[in-house]
């Protein structure tokens, strides 16, 4: 009868909520099941690749964040061998969203030449955003709601505009203050009220970082970003970029330039990385030289299911498991190794089965905290071997995609099998995953 019916219906979805909760609350063990065991629907990645890193004004102002973030689904569908028709979901990252238009995902599906039948979705987890991109999709396939998806981020922090708070409303006399969209949605803690600088420099001291540590951080990360773009280690994930510019990154009006290398790894002298003044307190440790640059750029992967419509040849890795976490948002800094640990577990892996790490570099403070939470040396190899955001560059909505593009080259290049990508977000928040060659 269908009173029985309900009932049946209410004590299965009663059981369902039990369930939940439990998953939520309980701290894992390593002797739980894997992400990746053989009762769960396998999710692989079947292309990663990025565009150059763009520095803030550079070769790549003139293009909006969509239009960057299509230039990378693009080539990742075309890399994948697979039918733009058979794409079925996009998620991408985006956080500088005010003044880039409706659905940010969507143009840059679109863009990409994508089918309209594609669901599209922005997400919005500030620097996390594109790994939290890749996990969303990640569950979709798992859960059987997806067989290919996109998944990825894109950011043009120099197109990032100018506010004018209460102006809707009207301003009688006198002068007002425009507002950097920049710093106000990416870049400031609107709880605590402050930079996210000054939080990273609240978390150097906390952890005992010297000032002279974050310089050695800094300097190792620029000379590695360097050393791989001598060696042509990106030139496999990178992507061209027509842009319309001049040598001076400036509109020009007759050929088309394909950028080809990232424009911040040579913005700096290391000669005088410890002359820099501190940014966010007098007597501070954190400068402009040991924080993360500002950048232009997108990344993008496809993910599909064992059901894909693609050769199983292309298959490049396996997603084992993923983690997010959540701290007080002044301990942002340090999120990432909560996520490691919990996406470990997951994995059923220890720190000790991993490969490579790409621990987004923030600020040099950042992967320096990280470090010691998860027993890794300060001057580890295997941890942003081809250098990190301080040298790099860091797309805010880009940047979780991009360290995973980057991450399967290295593990390729040095045969390694195993790696993790963790990246913190503004609000206390981190995003990692663990990843598996082939």
């Amino acid at each position: 009868c269908p009173a029985s019916t309900a009932i049946n219906r209410l004590s299965i979805l009663a059981a369902h909520i039990s369930t939940s909760r439990q998953s939520c609350t309980s701290q894992p063990t390593r002797s739980l099941t894997s992400h990746a065991s053989s009762d769960k629907k396998q999710v692989y990645i079947l292309a990663a690749v990025r565009t150059p890193m763009g520095a803030f004004q550079g070769a790549l102002s003139h293009l909006s964040a969509p239009e960057l973030g299509a230039r990378a689904i693009e080539e990742a569908v075309k890399r994948a061998r697979v039918k733009t028709e058979d794409v079925d979901t996009c998620v991408m990252g985006n956080v500088l969203s005010a003044g880039v238009g409706q659905a940010p995902a969507r143009q840059a599906a679109l863009l990409a030449k994508l089918p309209a039948s594609v669901c599209c979705t922005t997400v919005n987890k500030v620097c996390a955003s594109g790994l939290k991109a890749l996990t969303m999709c990640a569950q979709a396939i798992r859960l059987g709601e997806s067989r290919l998806a996109v998944a990825g981020g894109f950011e043009s922090m120099t197109n990032a505009p100018y506010l004018l708070p209460s102006a809707r409303s009207g301003w009688r006399m006198g002068h007002r203050v425009a507002e950097d969209a920049m710093i106000r949605d990416g870049l400031w803690d609107p709880l605590g009220d402050r930079h996210m600088g000054a939080i990273a420099e609240a978390t150097a001291r906390q952890r005992g970082i010297s000032r002279e540590e974050q310089d050695a951080h800094a300097t190792r990360s620029f000379e590695r970003a360097r050393a791989a773009v001598a060696r042509g280690d990106f030139e496999g994930e990178i992507v061209g970029v027509p842009a319309k510019v001049d040598k001076k990154g400036q509109a020009a009006s007759a050929d088309v330039m394909l950028v080809t290398h990232d424009e911040p790894p040579d913005a700096v002298d290391l000669a005088k990385l410890a002359k820099l003044k501190p940014a966010f307190a007098k007597d501070g440790t954190v400068t402009a030289g040991n924080a993360s640059v500002i950048a232009d750029g997108a990344a993008a992967l496809l993910l599909g299911g064992d059901d894909a419509p693609v050769d199983p040849s292309r298959r490049i890795a396996r997603v084992l498991a993923w983690a997010d976490a959540e701290l007080q948002p002044g301990d942002f800094p340090i999120a990432p190794a909560s996520a490691v640990k919990l996406a470990l577990e997951r994995a059923n892996l220890g720190v000790e089965d991993i490969d490579a790490w790409e621990i987004n570099e923030a600020f040099s403070a950042v992967d320096l905290a990280n470090k010691q939470l998860l027993g890794l040396p300060a001057d580890a190899a295997h941890v942003n071997a081809d250098g990190g955001g301080v040298a790099l560059g860091h797309p805010i909505g880009a940047s979780g995609a991009r360290i995973l593009v980057t991450l399967l080259g290295v593990l390729r290049r040095r045969g390694g099998r195993r790696g993790v990508a963790a990246i913190c977000n503004g609000g206390g928040g981190a995003t990692a995953v663990v990843v598996e060659l082939m």
